[in-house]
């Protein structure tokens, strides 16, 4: 009796640590920005996606713009309405805004192209109100680095529907939150301050994260101070934390991020962390990655009328980070994902800064921003697109390669491929029990060759698509794949 209950014991733990290991995504959309899914791959790789510049989206021609007023922005979809918010302020002679005149400036697209300023007559500069600034200056100079967030849930109050928060740069005051009922008249949510003495000069950005339930806001922090205990840091570097809340007025303490891959990461002067659109229980990161060179020279730079401040050793590009559990960004990539252009200007300290938001432009591509000739005349926004879900892709090559992924229970009836082929290349899917053995009817042989250039594609097995009498069980899917790439994949009903 001993031995059978034993045995019982030993089946019963083997049944439920099998059950671990099956990773359950239902109908969600997967991308390919990490190994998450992934078991091996032969032949095939993880590959980079590759951003494409676009149109310049914004220049800074008003007498309340300067140099520096898209180091920090937020884009926004809401409905058929792009929201753009950058800094603004009263400037010097060289471009730079004066210190404790910082304004919130306000533009908005239909496309996510084409921008205007619009006439608010919120604000008044100089003596006008015919601009597009929504909020004026503070004590706290809150304007600085100011952020939004469209928070559109059922139930959330009319007059919260957007969330900003803003601190000073380079001060230990902590953040400043605010409420907007329709993203232009905002009001302070509460005076008290929240992370008082903590050093947030940067872009520290606020999200609703689905999976998790709560707002998030990921912050400014160093290696080694910055904190009310050690407010000044020393030999440090420039990281990023995280702080929770489930109702906006309760936070966590901050908490550093931690980093796959090598430990001391480089400066990373902003995050720009954002739940992905298409699929968010991952939140993408496009940090500004800063690097100590000089390639400008110094007396160059001054001929550009830049100002001196702005003038340091370093120059920057930007990255692509994941994180999956808010906890760790993933890695997987450590080259640019953003590399700085031609232009002298985007060669010097703190240009390449991404916007924080990732927009839909089309049913095919998406766009997100990047400043760039900080500091200069030329000072400026520019529109990158990429394929939609191609932050990344597993591809491989002529010769062809496999991908298996670890087991996984999905809801679903239908598997769509978001992929391009080129004209010799295809991809097959398999799909195999948990030991790895073709199902019977879902061999590669019994899958119809994807041969194309589709953002949905259903896969079929001699020209059946159904898979209800397999959605629930634990599979693995193998992807042959030879001269393409293959973004994303979903289990749809």
């Amino acid at each position: 009796m001993k031995t059978l209950l034993c045995l019982t014991l030993l089946a019963s733990f083997a049944h439920s640590l099998a059950a671990d290991l099956v990773t359950d995504i239902g109908d969600r959309l997967e991308i390919f920005v990490d190994r998450a899914l992934i078991d091996t791959m032969e032949g095939a790789t993880l590959q980079l996606g590759q951003p494409q510049p676009e149109e310049i989206s914004m220049v800074f021609d008003n007498p309340w713009e300067g140099n520096f007023s898209a180091a920090y922005m937020t884009v926004i979809k809401d409905g058929g309405t792009y929201r753009l918010y950058y800094r603004g302020g009263t400037k010097t002679d060289t471009g730079i805004t004066k210190a404790g005149t910082e304004v919130t400036c306000y533009a908005e697209s239909q496309d996510g192209k084409a921008w205007v300023k619009p006439k608010l007559g919120l604000v008044a500069f100089e003596g006008s109100t015919d601009n597009n600034i929504i909020l004026g200056p503070t004590p706290r100079r809150t304007s600085v680095n100011f952020t939004a967030m469209l928070d559109d849930r059922p139930g959330i109050p009319a007059a919260e529907r957007y969330k900003a928060v803003g601190a000073g740069t380079g001060r230990e005051e902590g953040l400043l939150r605010f409420v907007s009922p329709d993203g232009i008249h905002w009001k302070i949510y509460s005076e008290e301050i929240i992370f008082d003495g903590y050093k947030l000069d940067s872009l520290n950005v606020v999200s609703w994260l689905p999976a998790e339930q709560c707002y998030a806001i990921y912050m400014r922090a160093w290696s080694e101070g910055g904190t009310p205990g050690n407010p000044k840091p020393r030999d440090a570097y420039r990281t990023i934390a995280r702080a929770v809340s489930k109702d906006f007025k309760t936070w966590s303490e901050p908490v550093r991020m931690k980093f796959s891959g090598e430990e001391k990461t480089r400066n990373l002067y902003s995050n720009a962390t954002m739940p992905y659109f298409r699929a968010p229980h991952i939140q993408i990161s496009m940090p500004h990655r800063m690097i100590s060179e000089e390639v400008v020279p110094r007396a160059e730079l001054e001929a550009y009328k830049t100002e001196t401040r702005a003038i340091a050793h370093s120059i920057g590009d930007v990255m692509l980070m994941s994180t999956r559990d808010g906890a760790t960004y993933d890695r997987t990539f450590m080259d640019a994902f953003v590399r700085p252009g031609m232009e002298r200007g985007a060669w010097h300290a703190r240009s390449l800064f991404a916007s924080m938001g990732i927009v839909p432009t089309s049913d095919a591509e998406m766009s997100f921003y990047v400043s760039t000739n900080y500091a200069i005349p030329s000072h400026q926004i520019r529109r990158y697109s990429l394929r939609t879900d191609g932050f990344a892709s597993i591809h491989a090559g002529y010769s062809g390669g496999t991908v298996t992924t670890k087991p996984i229970r999905f809801s679903g009836e239908k598997l769509v491929l978001n992929y391009w082929t080129s004209a010799a290349g295809r991809i097959q899917v398999e799909l195999l029990d948990e030991a790895g053995k073709p199902l019977p009817g879902y061999a590669a042989g019994d899958c119809n060759k994807i041969i194309g250039n589709e953002i949905r594609r259903t896969v079929t097995w001699k020209n059946k698509d159904n898979l209800r009498d397999v959605a629930g069980r634990p599979v693995r899917l193998r992807f042959r794949i030879t001269d393409a790439d293959l973004y994303s994949l979903r289990f749809e009903h």
